[in-house]
């Protein structure tokens, strides 16, 4: 623990790294354009998963990435990219934590799998999930307002709808068969929550429901090779410290399971960290942080901008 010029406690630092919808177009590409590793990350993901994608993040309008398959290897391979060019800097945090999909990122960035082998293995998640929300369709949608315990008890009392993302106080994500979905948003509101909002998904993503595509994808997991982490990986599934034997289990488990970053978060903060480095494109998980806890200093990297920003923060940290 140091601090700062001002002598503030900076505390441990974790990397936090985005979920799916935190895509916008031209996304990695000025970091990929001026720091070789990042672009390198492009090009060896491409390799592996099948996809362009430096065409589909630096050139595609943000249409091209809105398929889940081709969303998640365009999202990792951006947040991969950026995160080499932080480590080019010379710079490692104390911890690492991924929303959803970003957990594997936070595992790459962990030391327990290859960047490019990661982006391969989200190119097969995605494919296994978008198949199975064709065969399958479901809603998800956040209830904004209401405490966890009123939204855990609504869908306990609804057949088909299950909490998928606890992103902060006050804003829970639910996942379900469609009409079940809409029920518990009238419910919400009557129980007083000041808005809920159906996401543009198809499928009925960290719920029973999409179980099939958890066993489609649990023979793609078994066949990764994952390395002992090096640095502390907290899950977002189990809100715990997680090792290296219990990696593969979790990342099947994720795809039903619900997101449970509020409570990872808070699990970082009471282990000492106050620095939260979003390593990816947009800002949301950063907006999510300061929302479960004001008092943490949080930053964005996605641009040369909060490239120079970061190593200048971290520098003191």
């Amino acid at each position: 623990m140091s601090t700062d010029e001002q002598g503030r406690t900076k505390g441990k630092v974790a990397f936090c790294f985005p979920g799916q919808g935190s895509i916008e177009a031209g996304m990695g590409r000025e970091i990929a354009e001026a720091v070789p590793e990042a672009m390198a990350v492009y090009e060896r993901g491409s390799e592996s998963c099948g996809l362009d994608l430096r065409t589909l993040c630096f050139a595609g309008p943000v249409e091209d990435l809105v398929d889940t398959s081709i969303q998640q290897p365009a999202l990792l391979a951006t947040s991969l990219g950026i995160l080499a060019a932080i480590e080019a800097l010379g710079f490692k945090p104390d911890y690492v934590v991924g929303h959803s999909v970003g957990e594997f990122a936070a595992l790459a960035a962990g030391g327990a799998l290859d960047p490019a082998e990661a982006i391969g293995l989200v190119r097969e998640r995605g494919l296994a999930m978008a198949e199975v929300a064709r065969e399958n369709p479901g809603a998800m949608a956040a209830i904004l307002g209401l405490e966890d315990e009123v939204v855990e008890e609504l869908c306990r009392e609804i057949h088909c709808v299950w909490p998928a993302n606890y992103n902060c106080p006050g804003q829970v994500v639910i996942s379900g068969q469609t009409d079940a979905v809409d029920e518990c948003c009238e419910e919400a509101q009557r129980e007083g929550a000041r808005r809920t909002v159906r996401l543009p998904i198809s499928g009925a993503f960290h719920s029973p429901l999409v179980a099939r595509a958890a066993e489609r994808f649990r023979p793609v997991i078994e066949r990764a090779r994952f390395g002992e982490l090096q640095i502390a990986f907290m899950s977002t599934v189990s809100a715990q410290i997680e090792n290296r034997q219990k990696l593969a289990g979790l990342l099947v488990d994720q795809l039903t399971a619900p997101v449970r970053f509020t409570q990872a978060t808070r699990g970082l903060i009471s282990n000492g960290v106050r620095t939260f480095v979003e390593v990816g494109p947009g800002n949301v998980l950063s907006g999510l942080v300061k929302r479960i806890d004001r008092s943490v200093e949080t930053i964005s990297v996605n641009s040369l901008a909060t490239l120079k920003k970061v190593e200048e923060v971290l520098s003191v940290a």
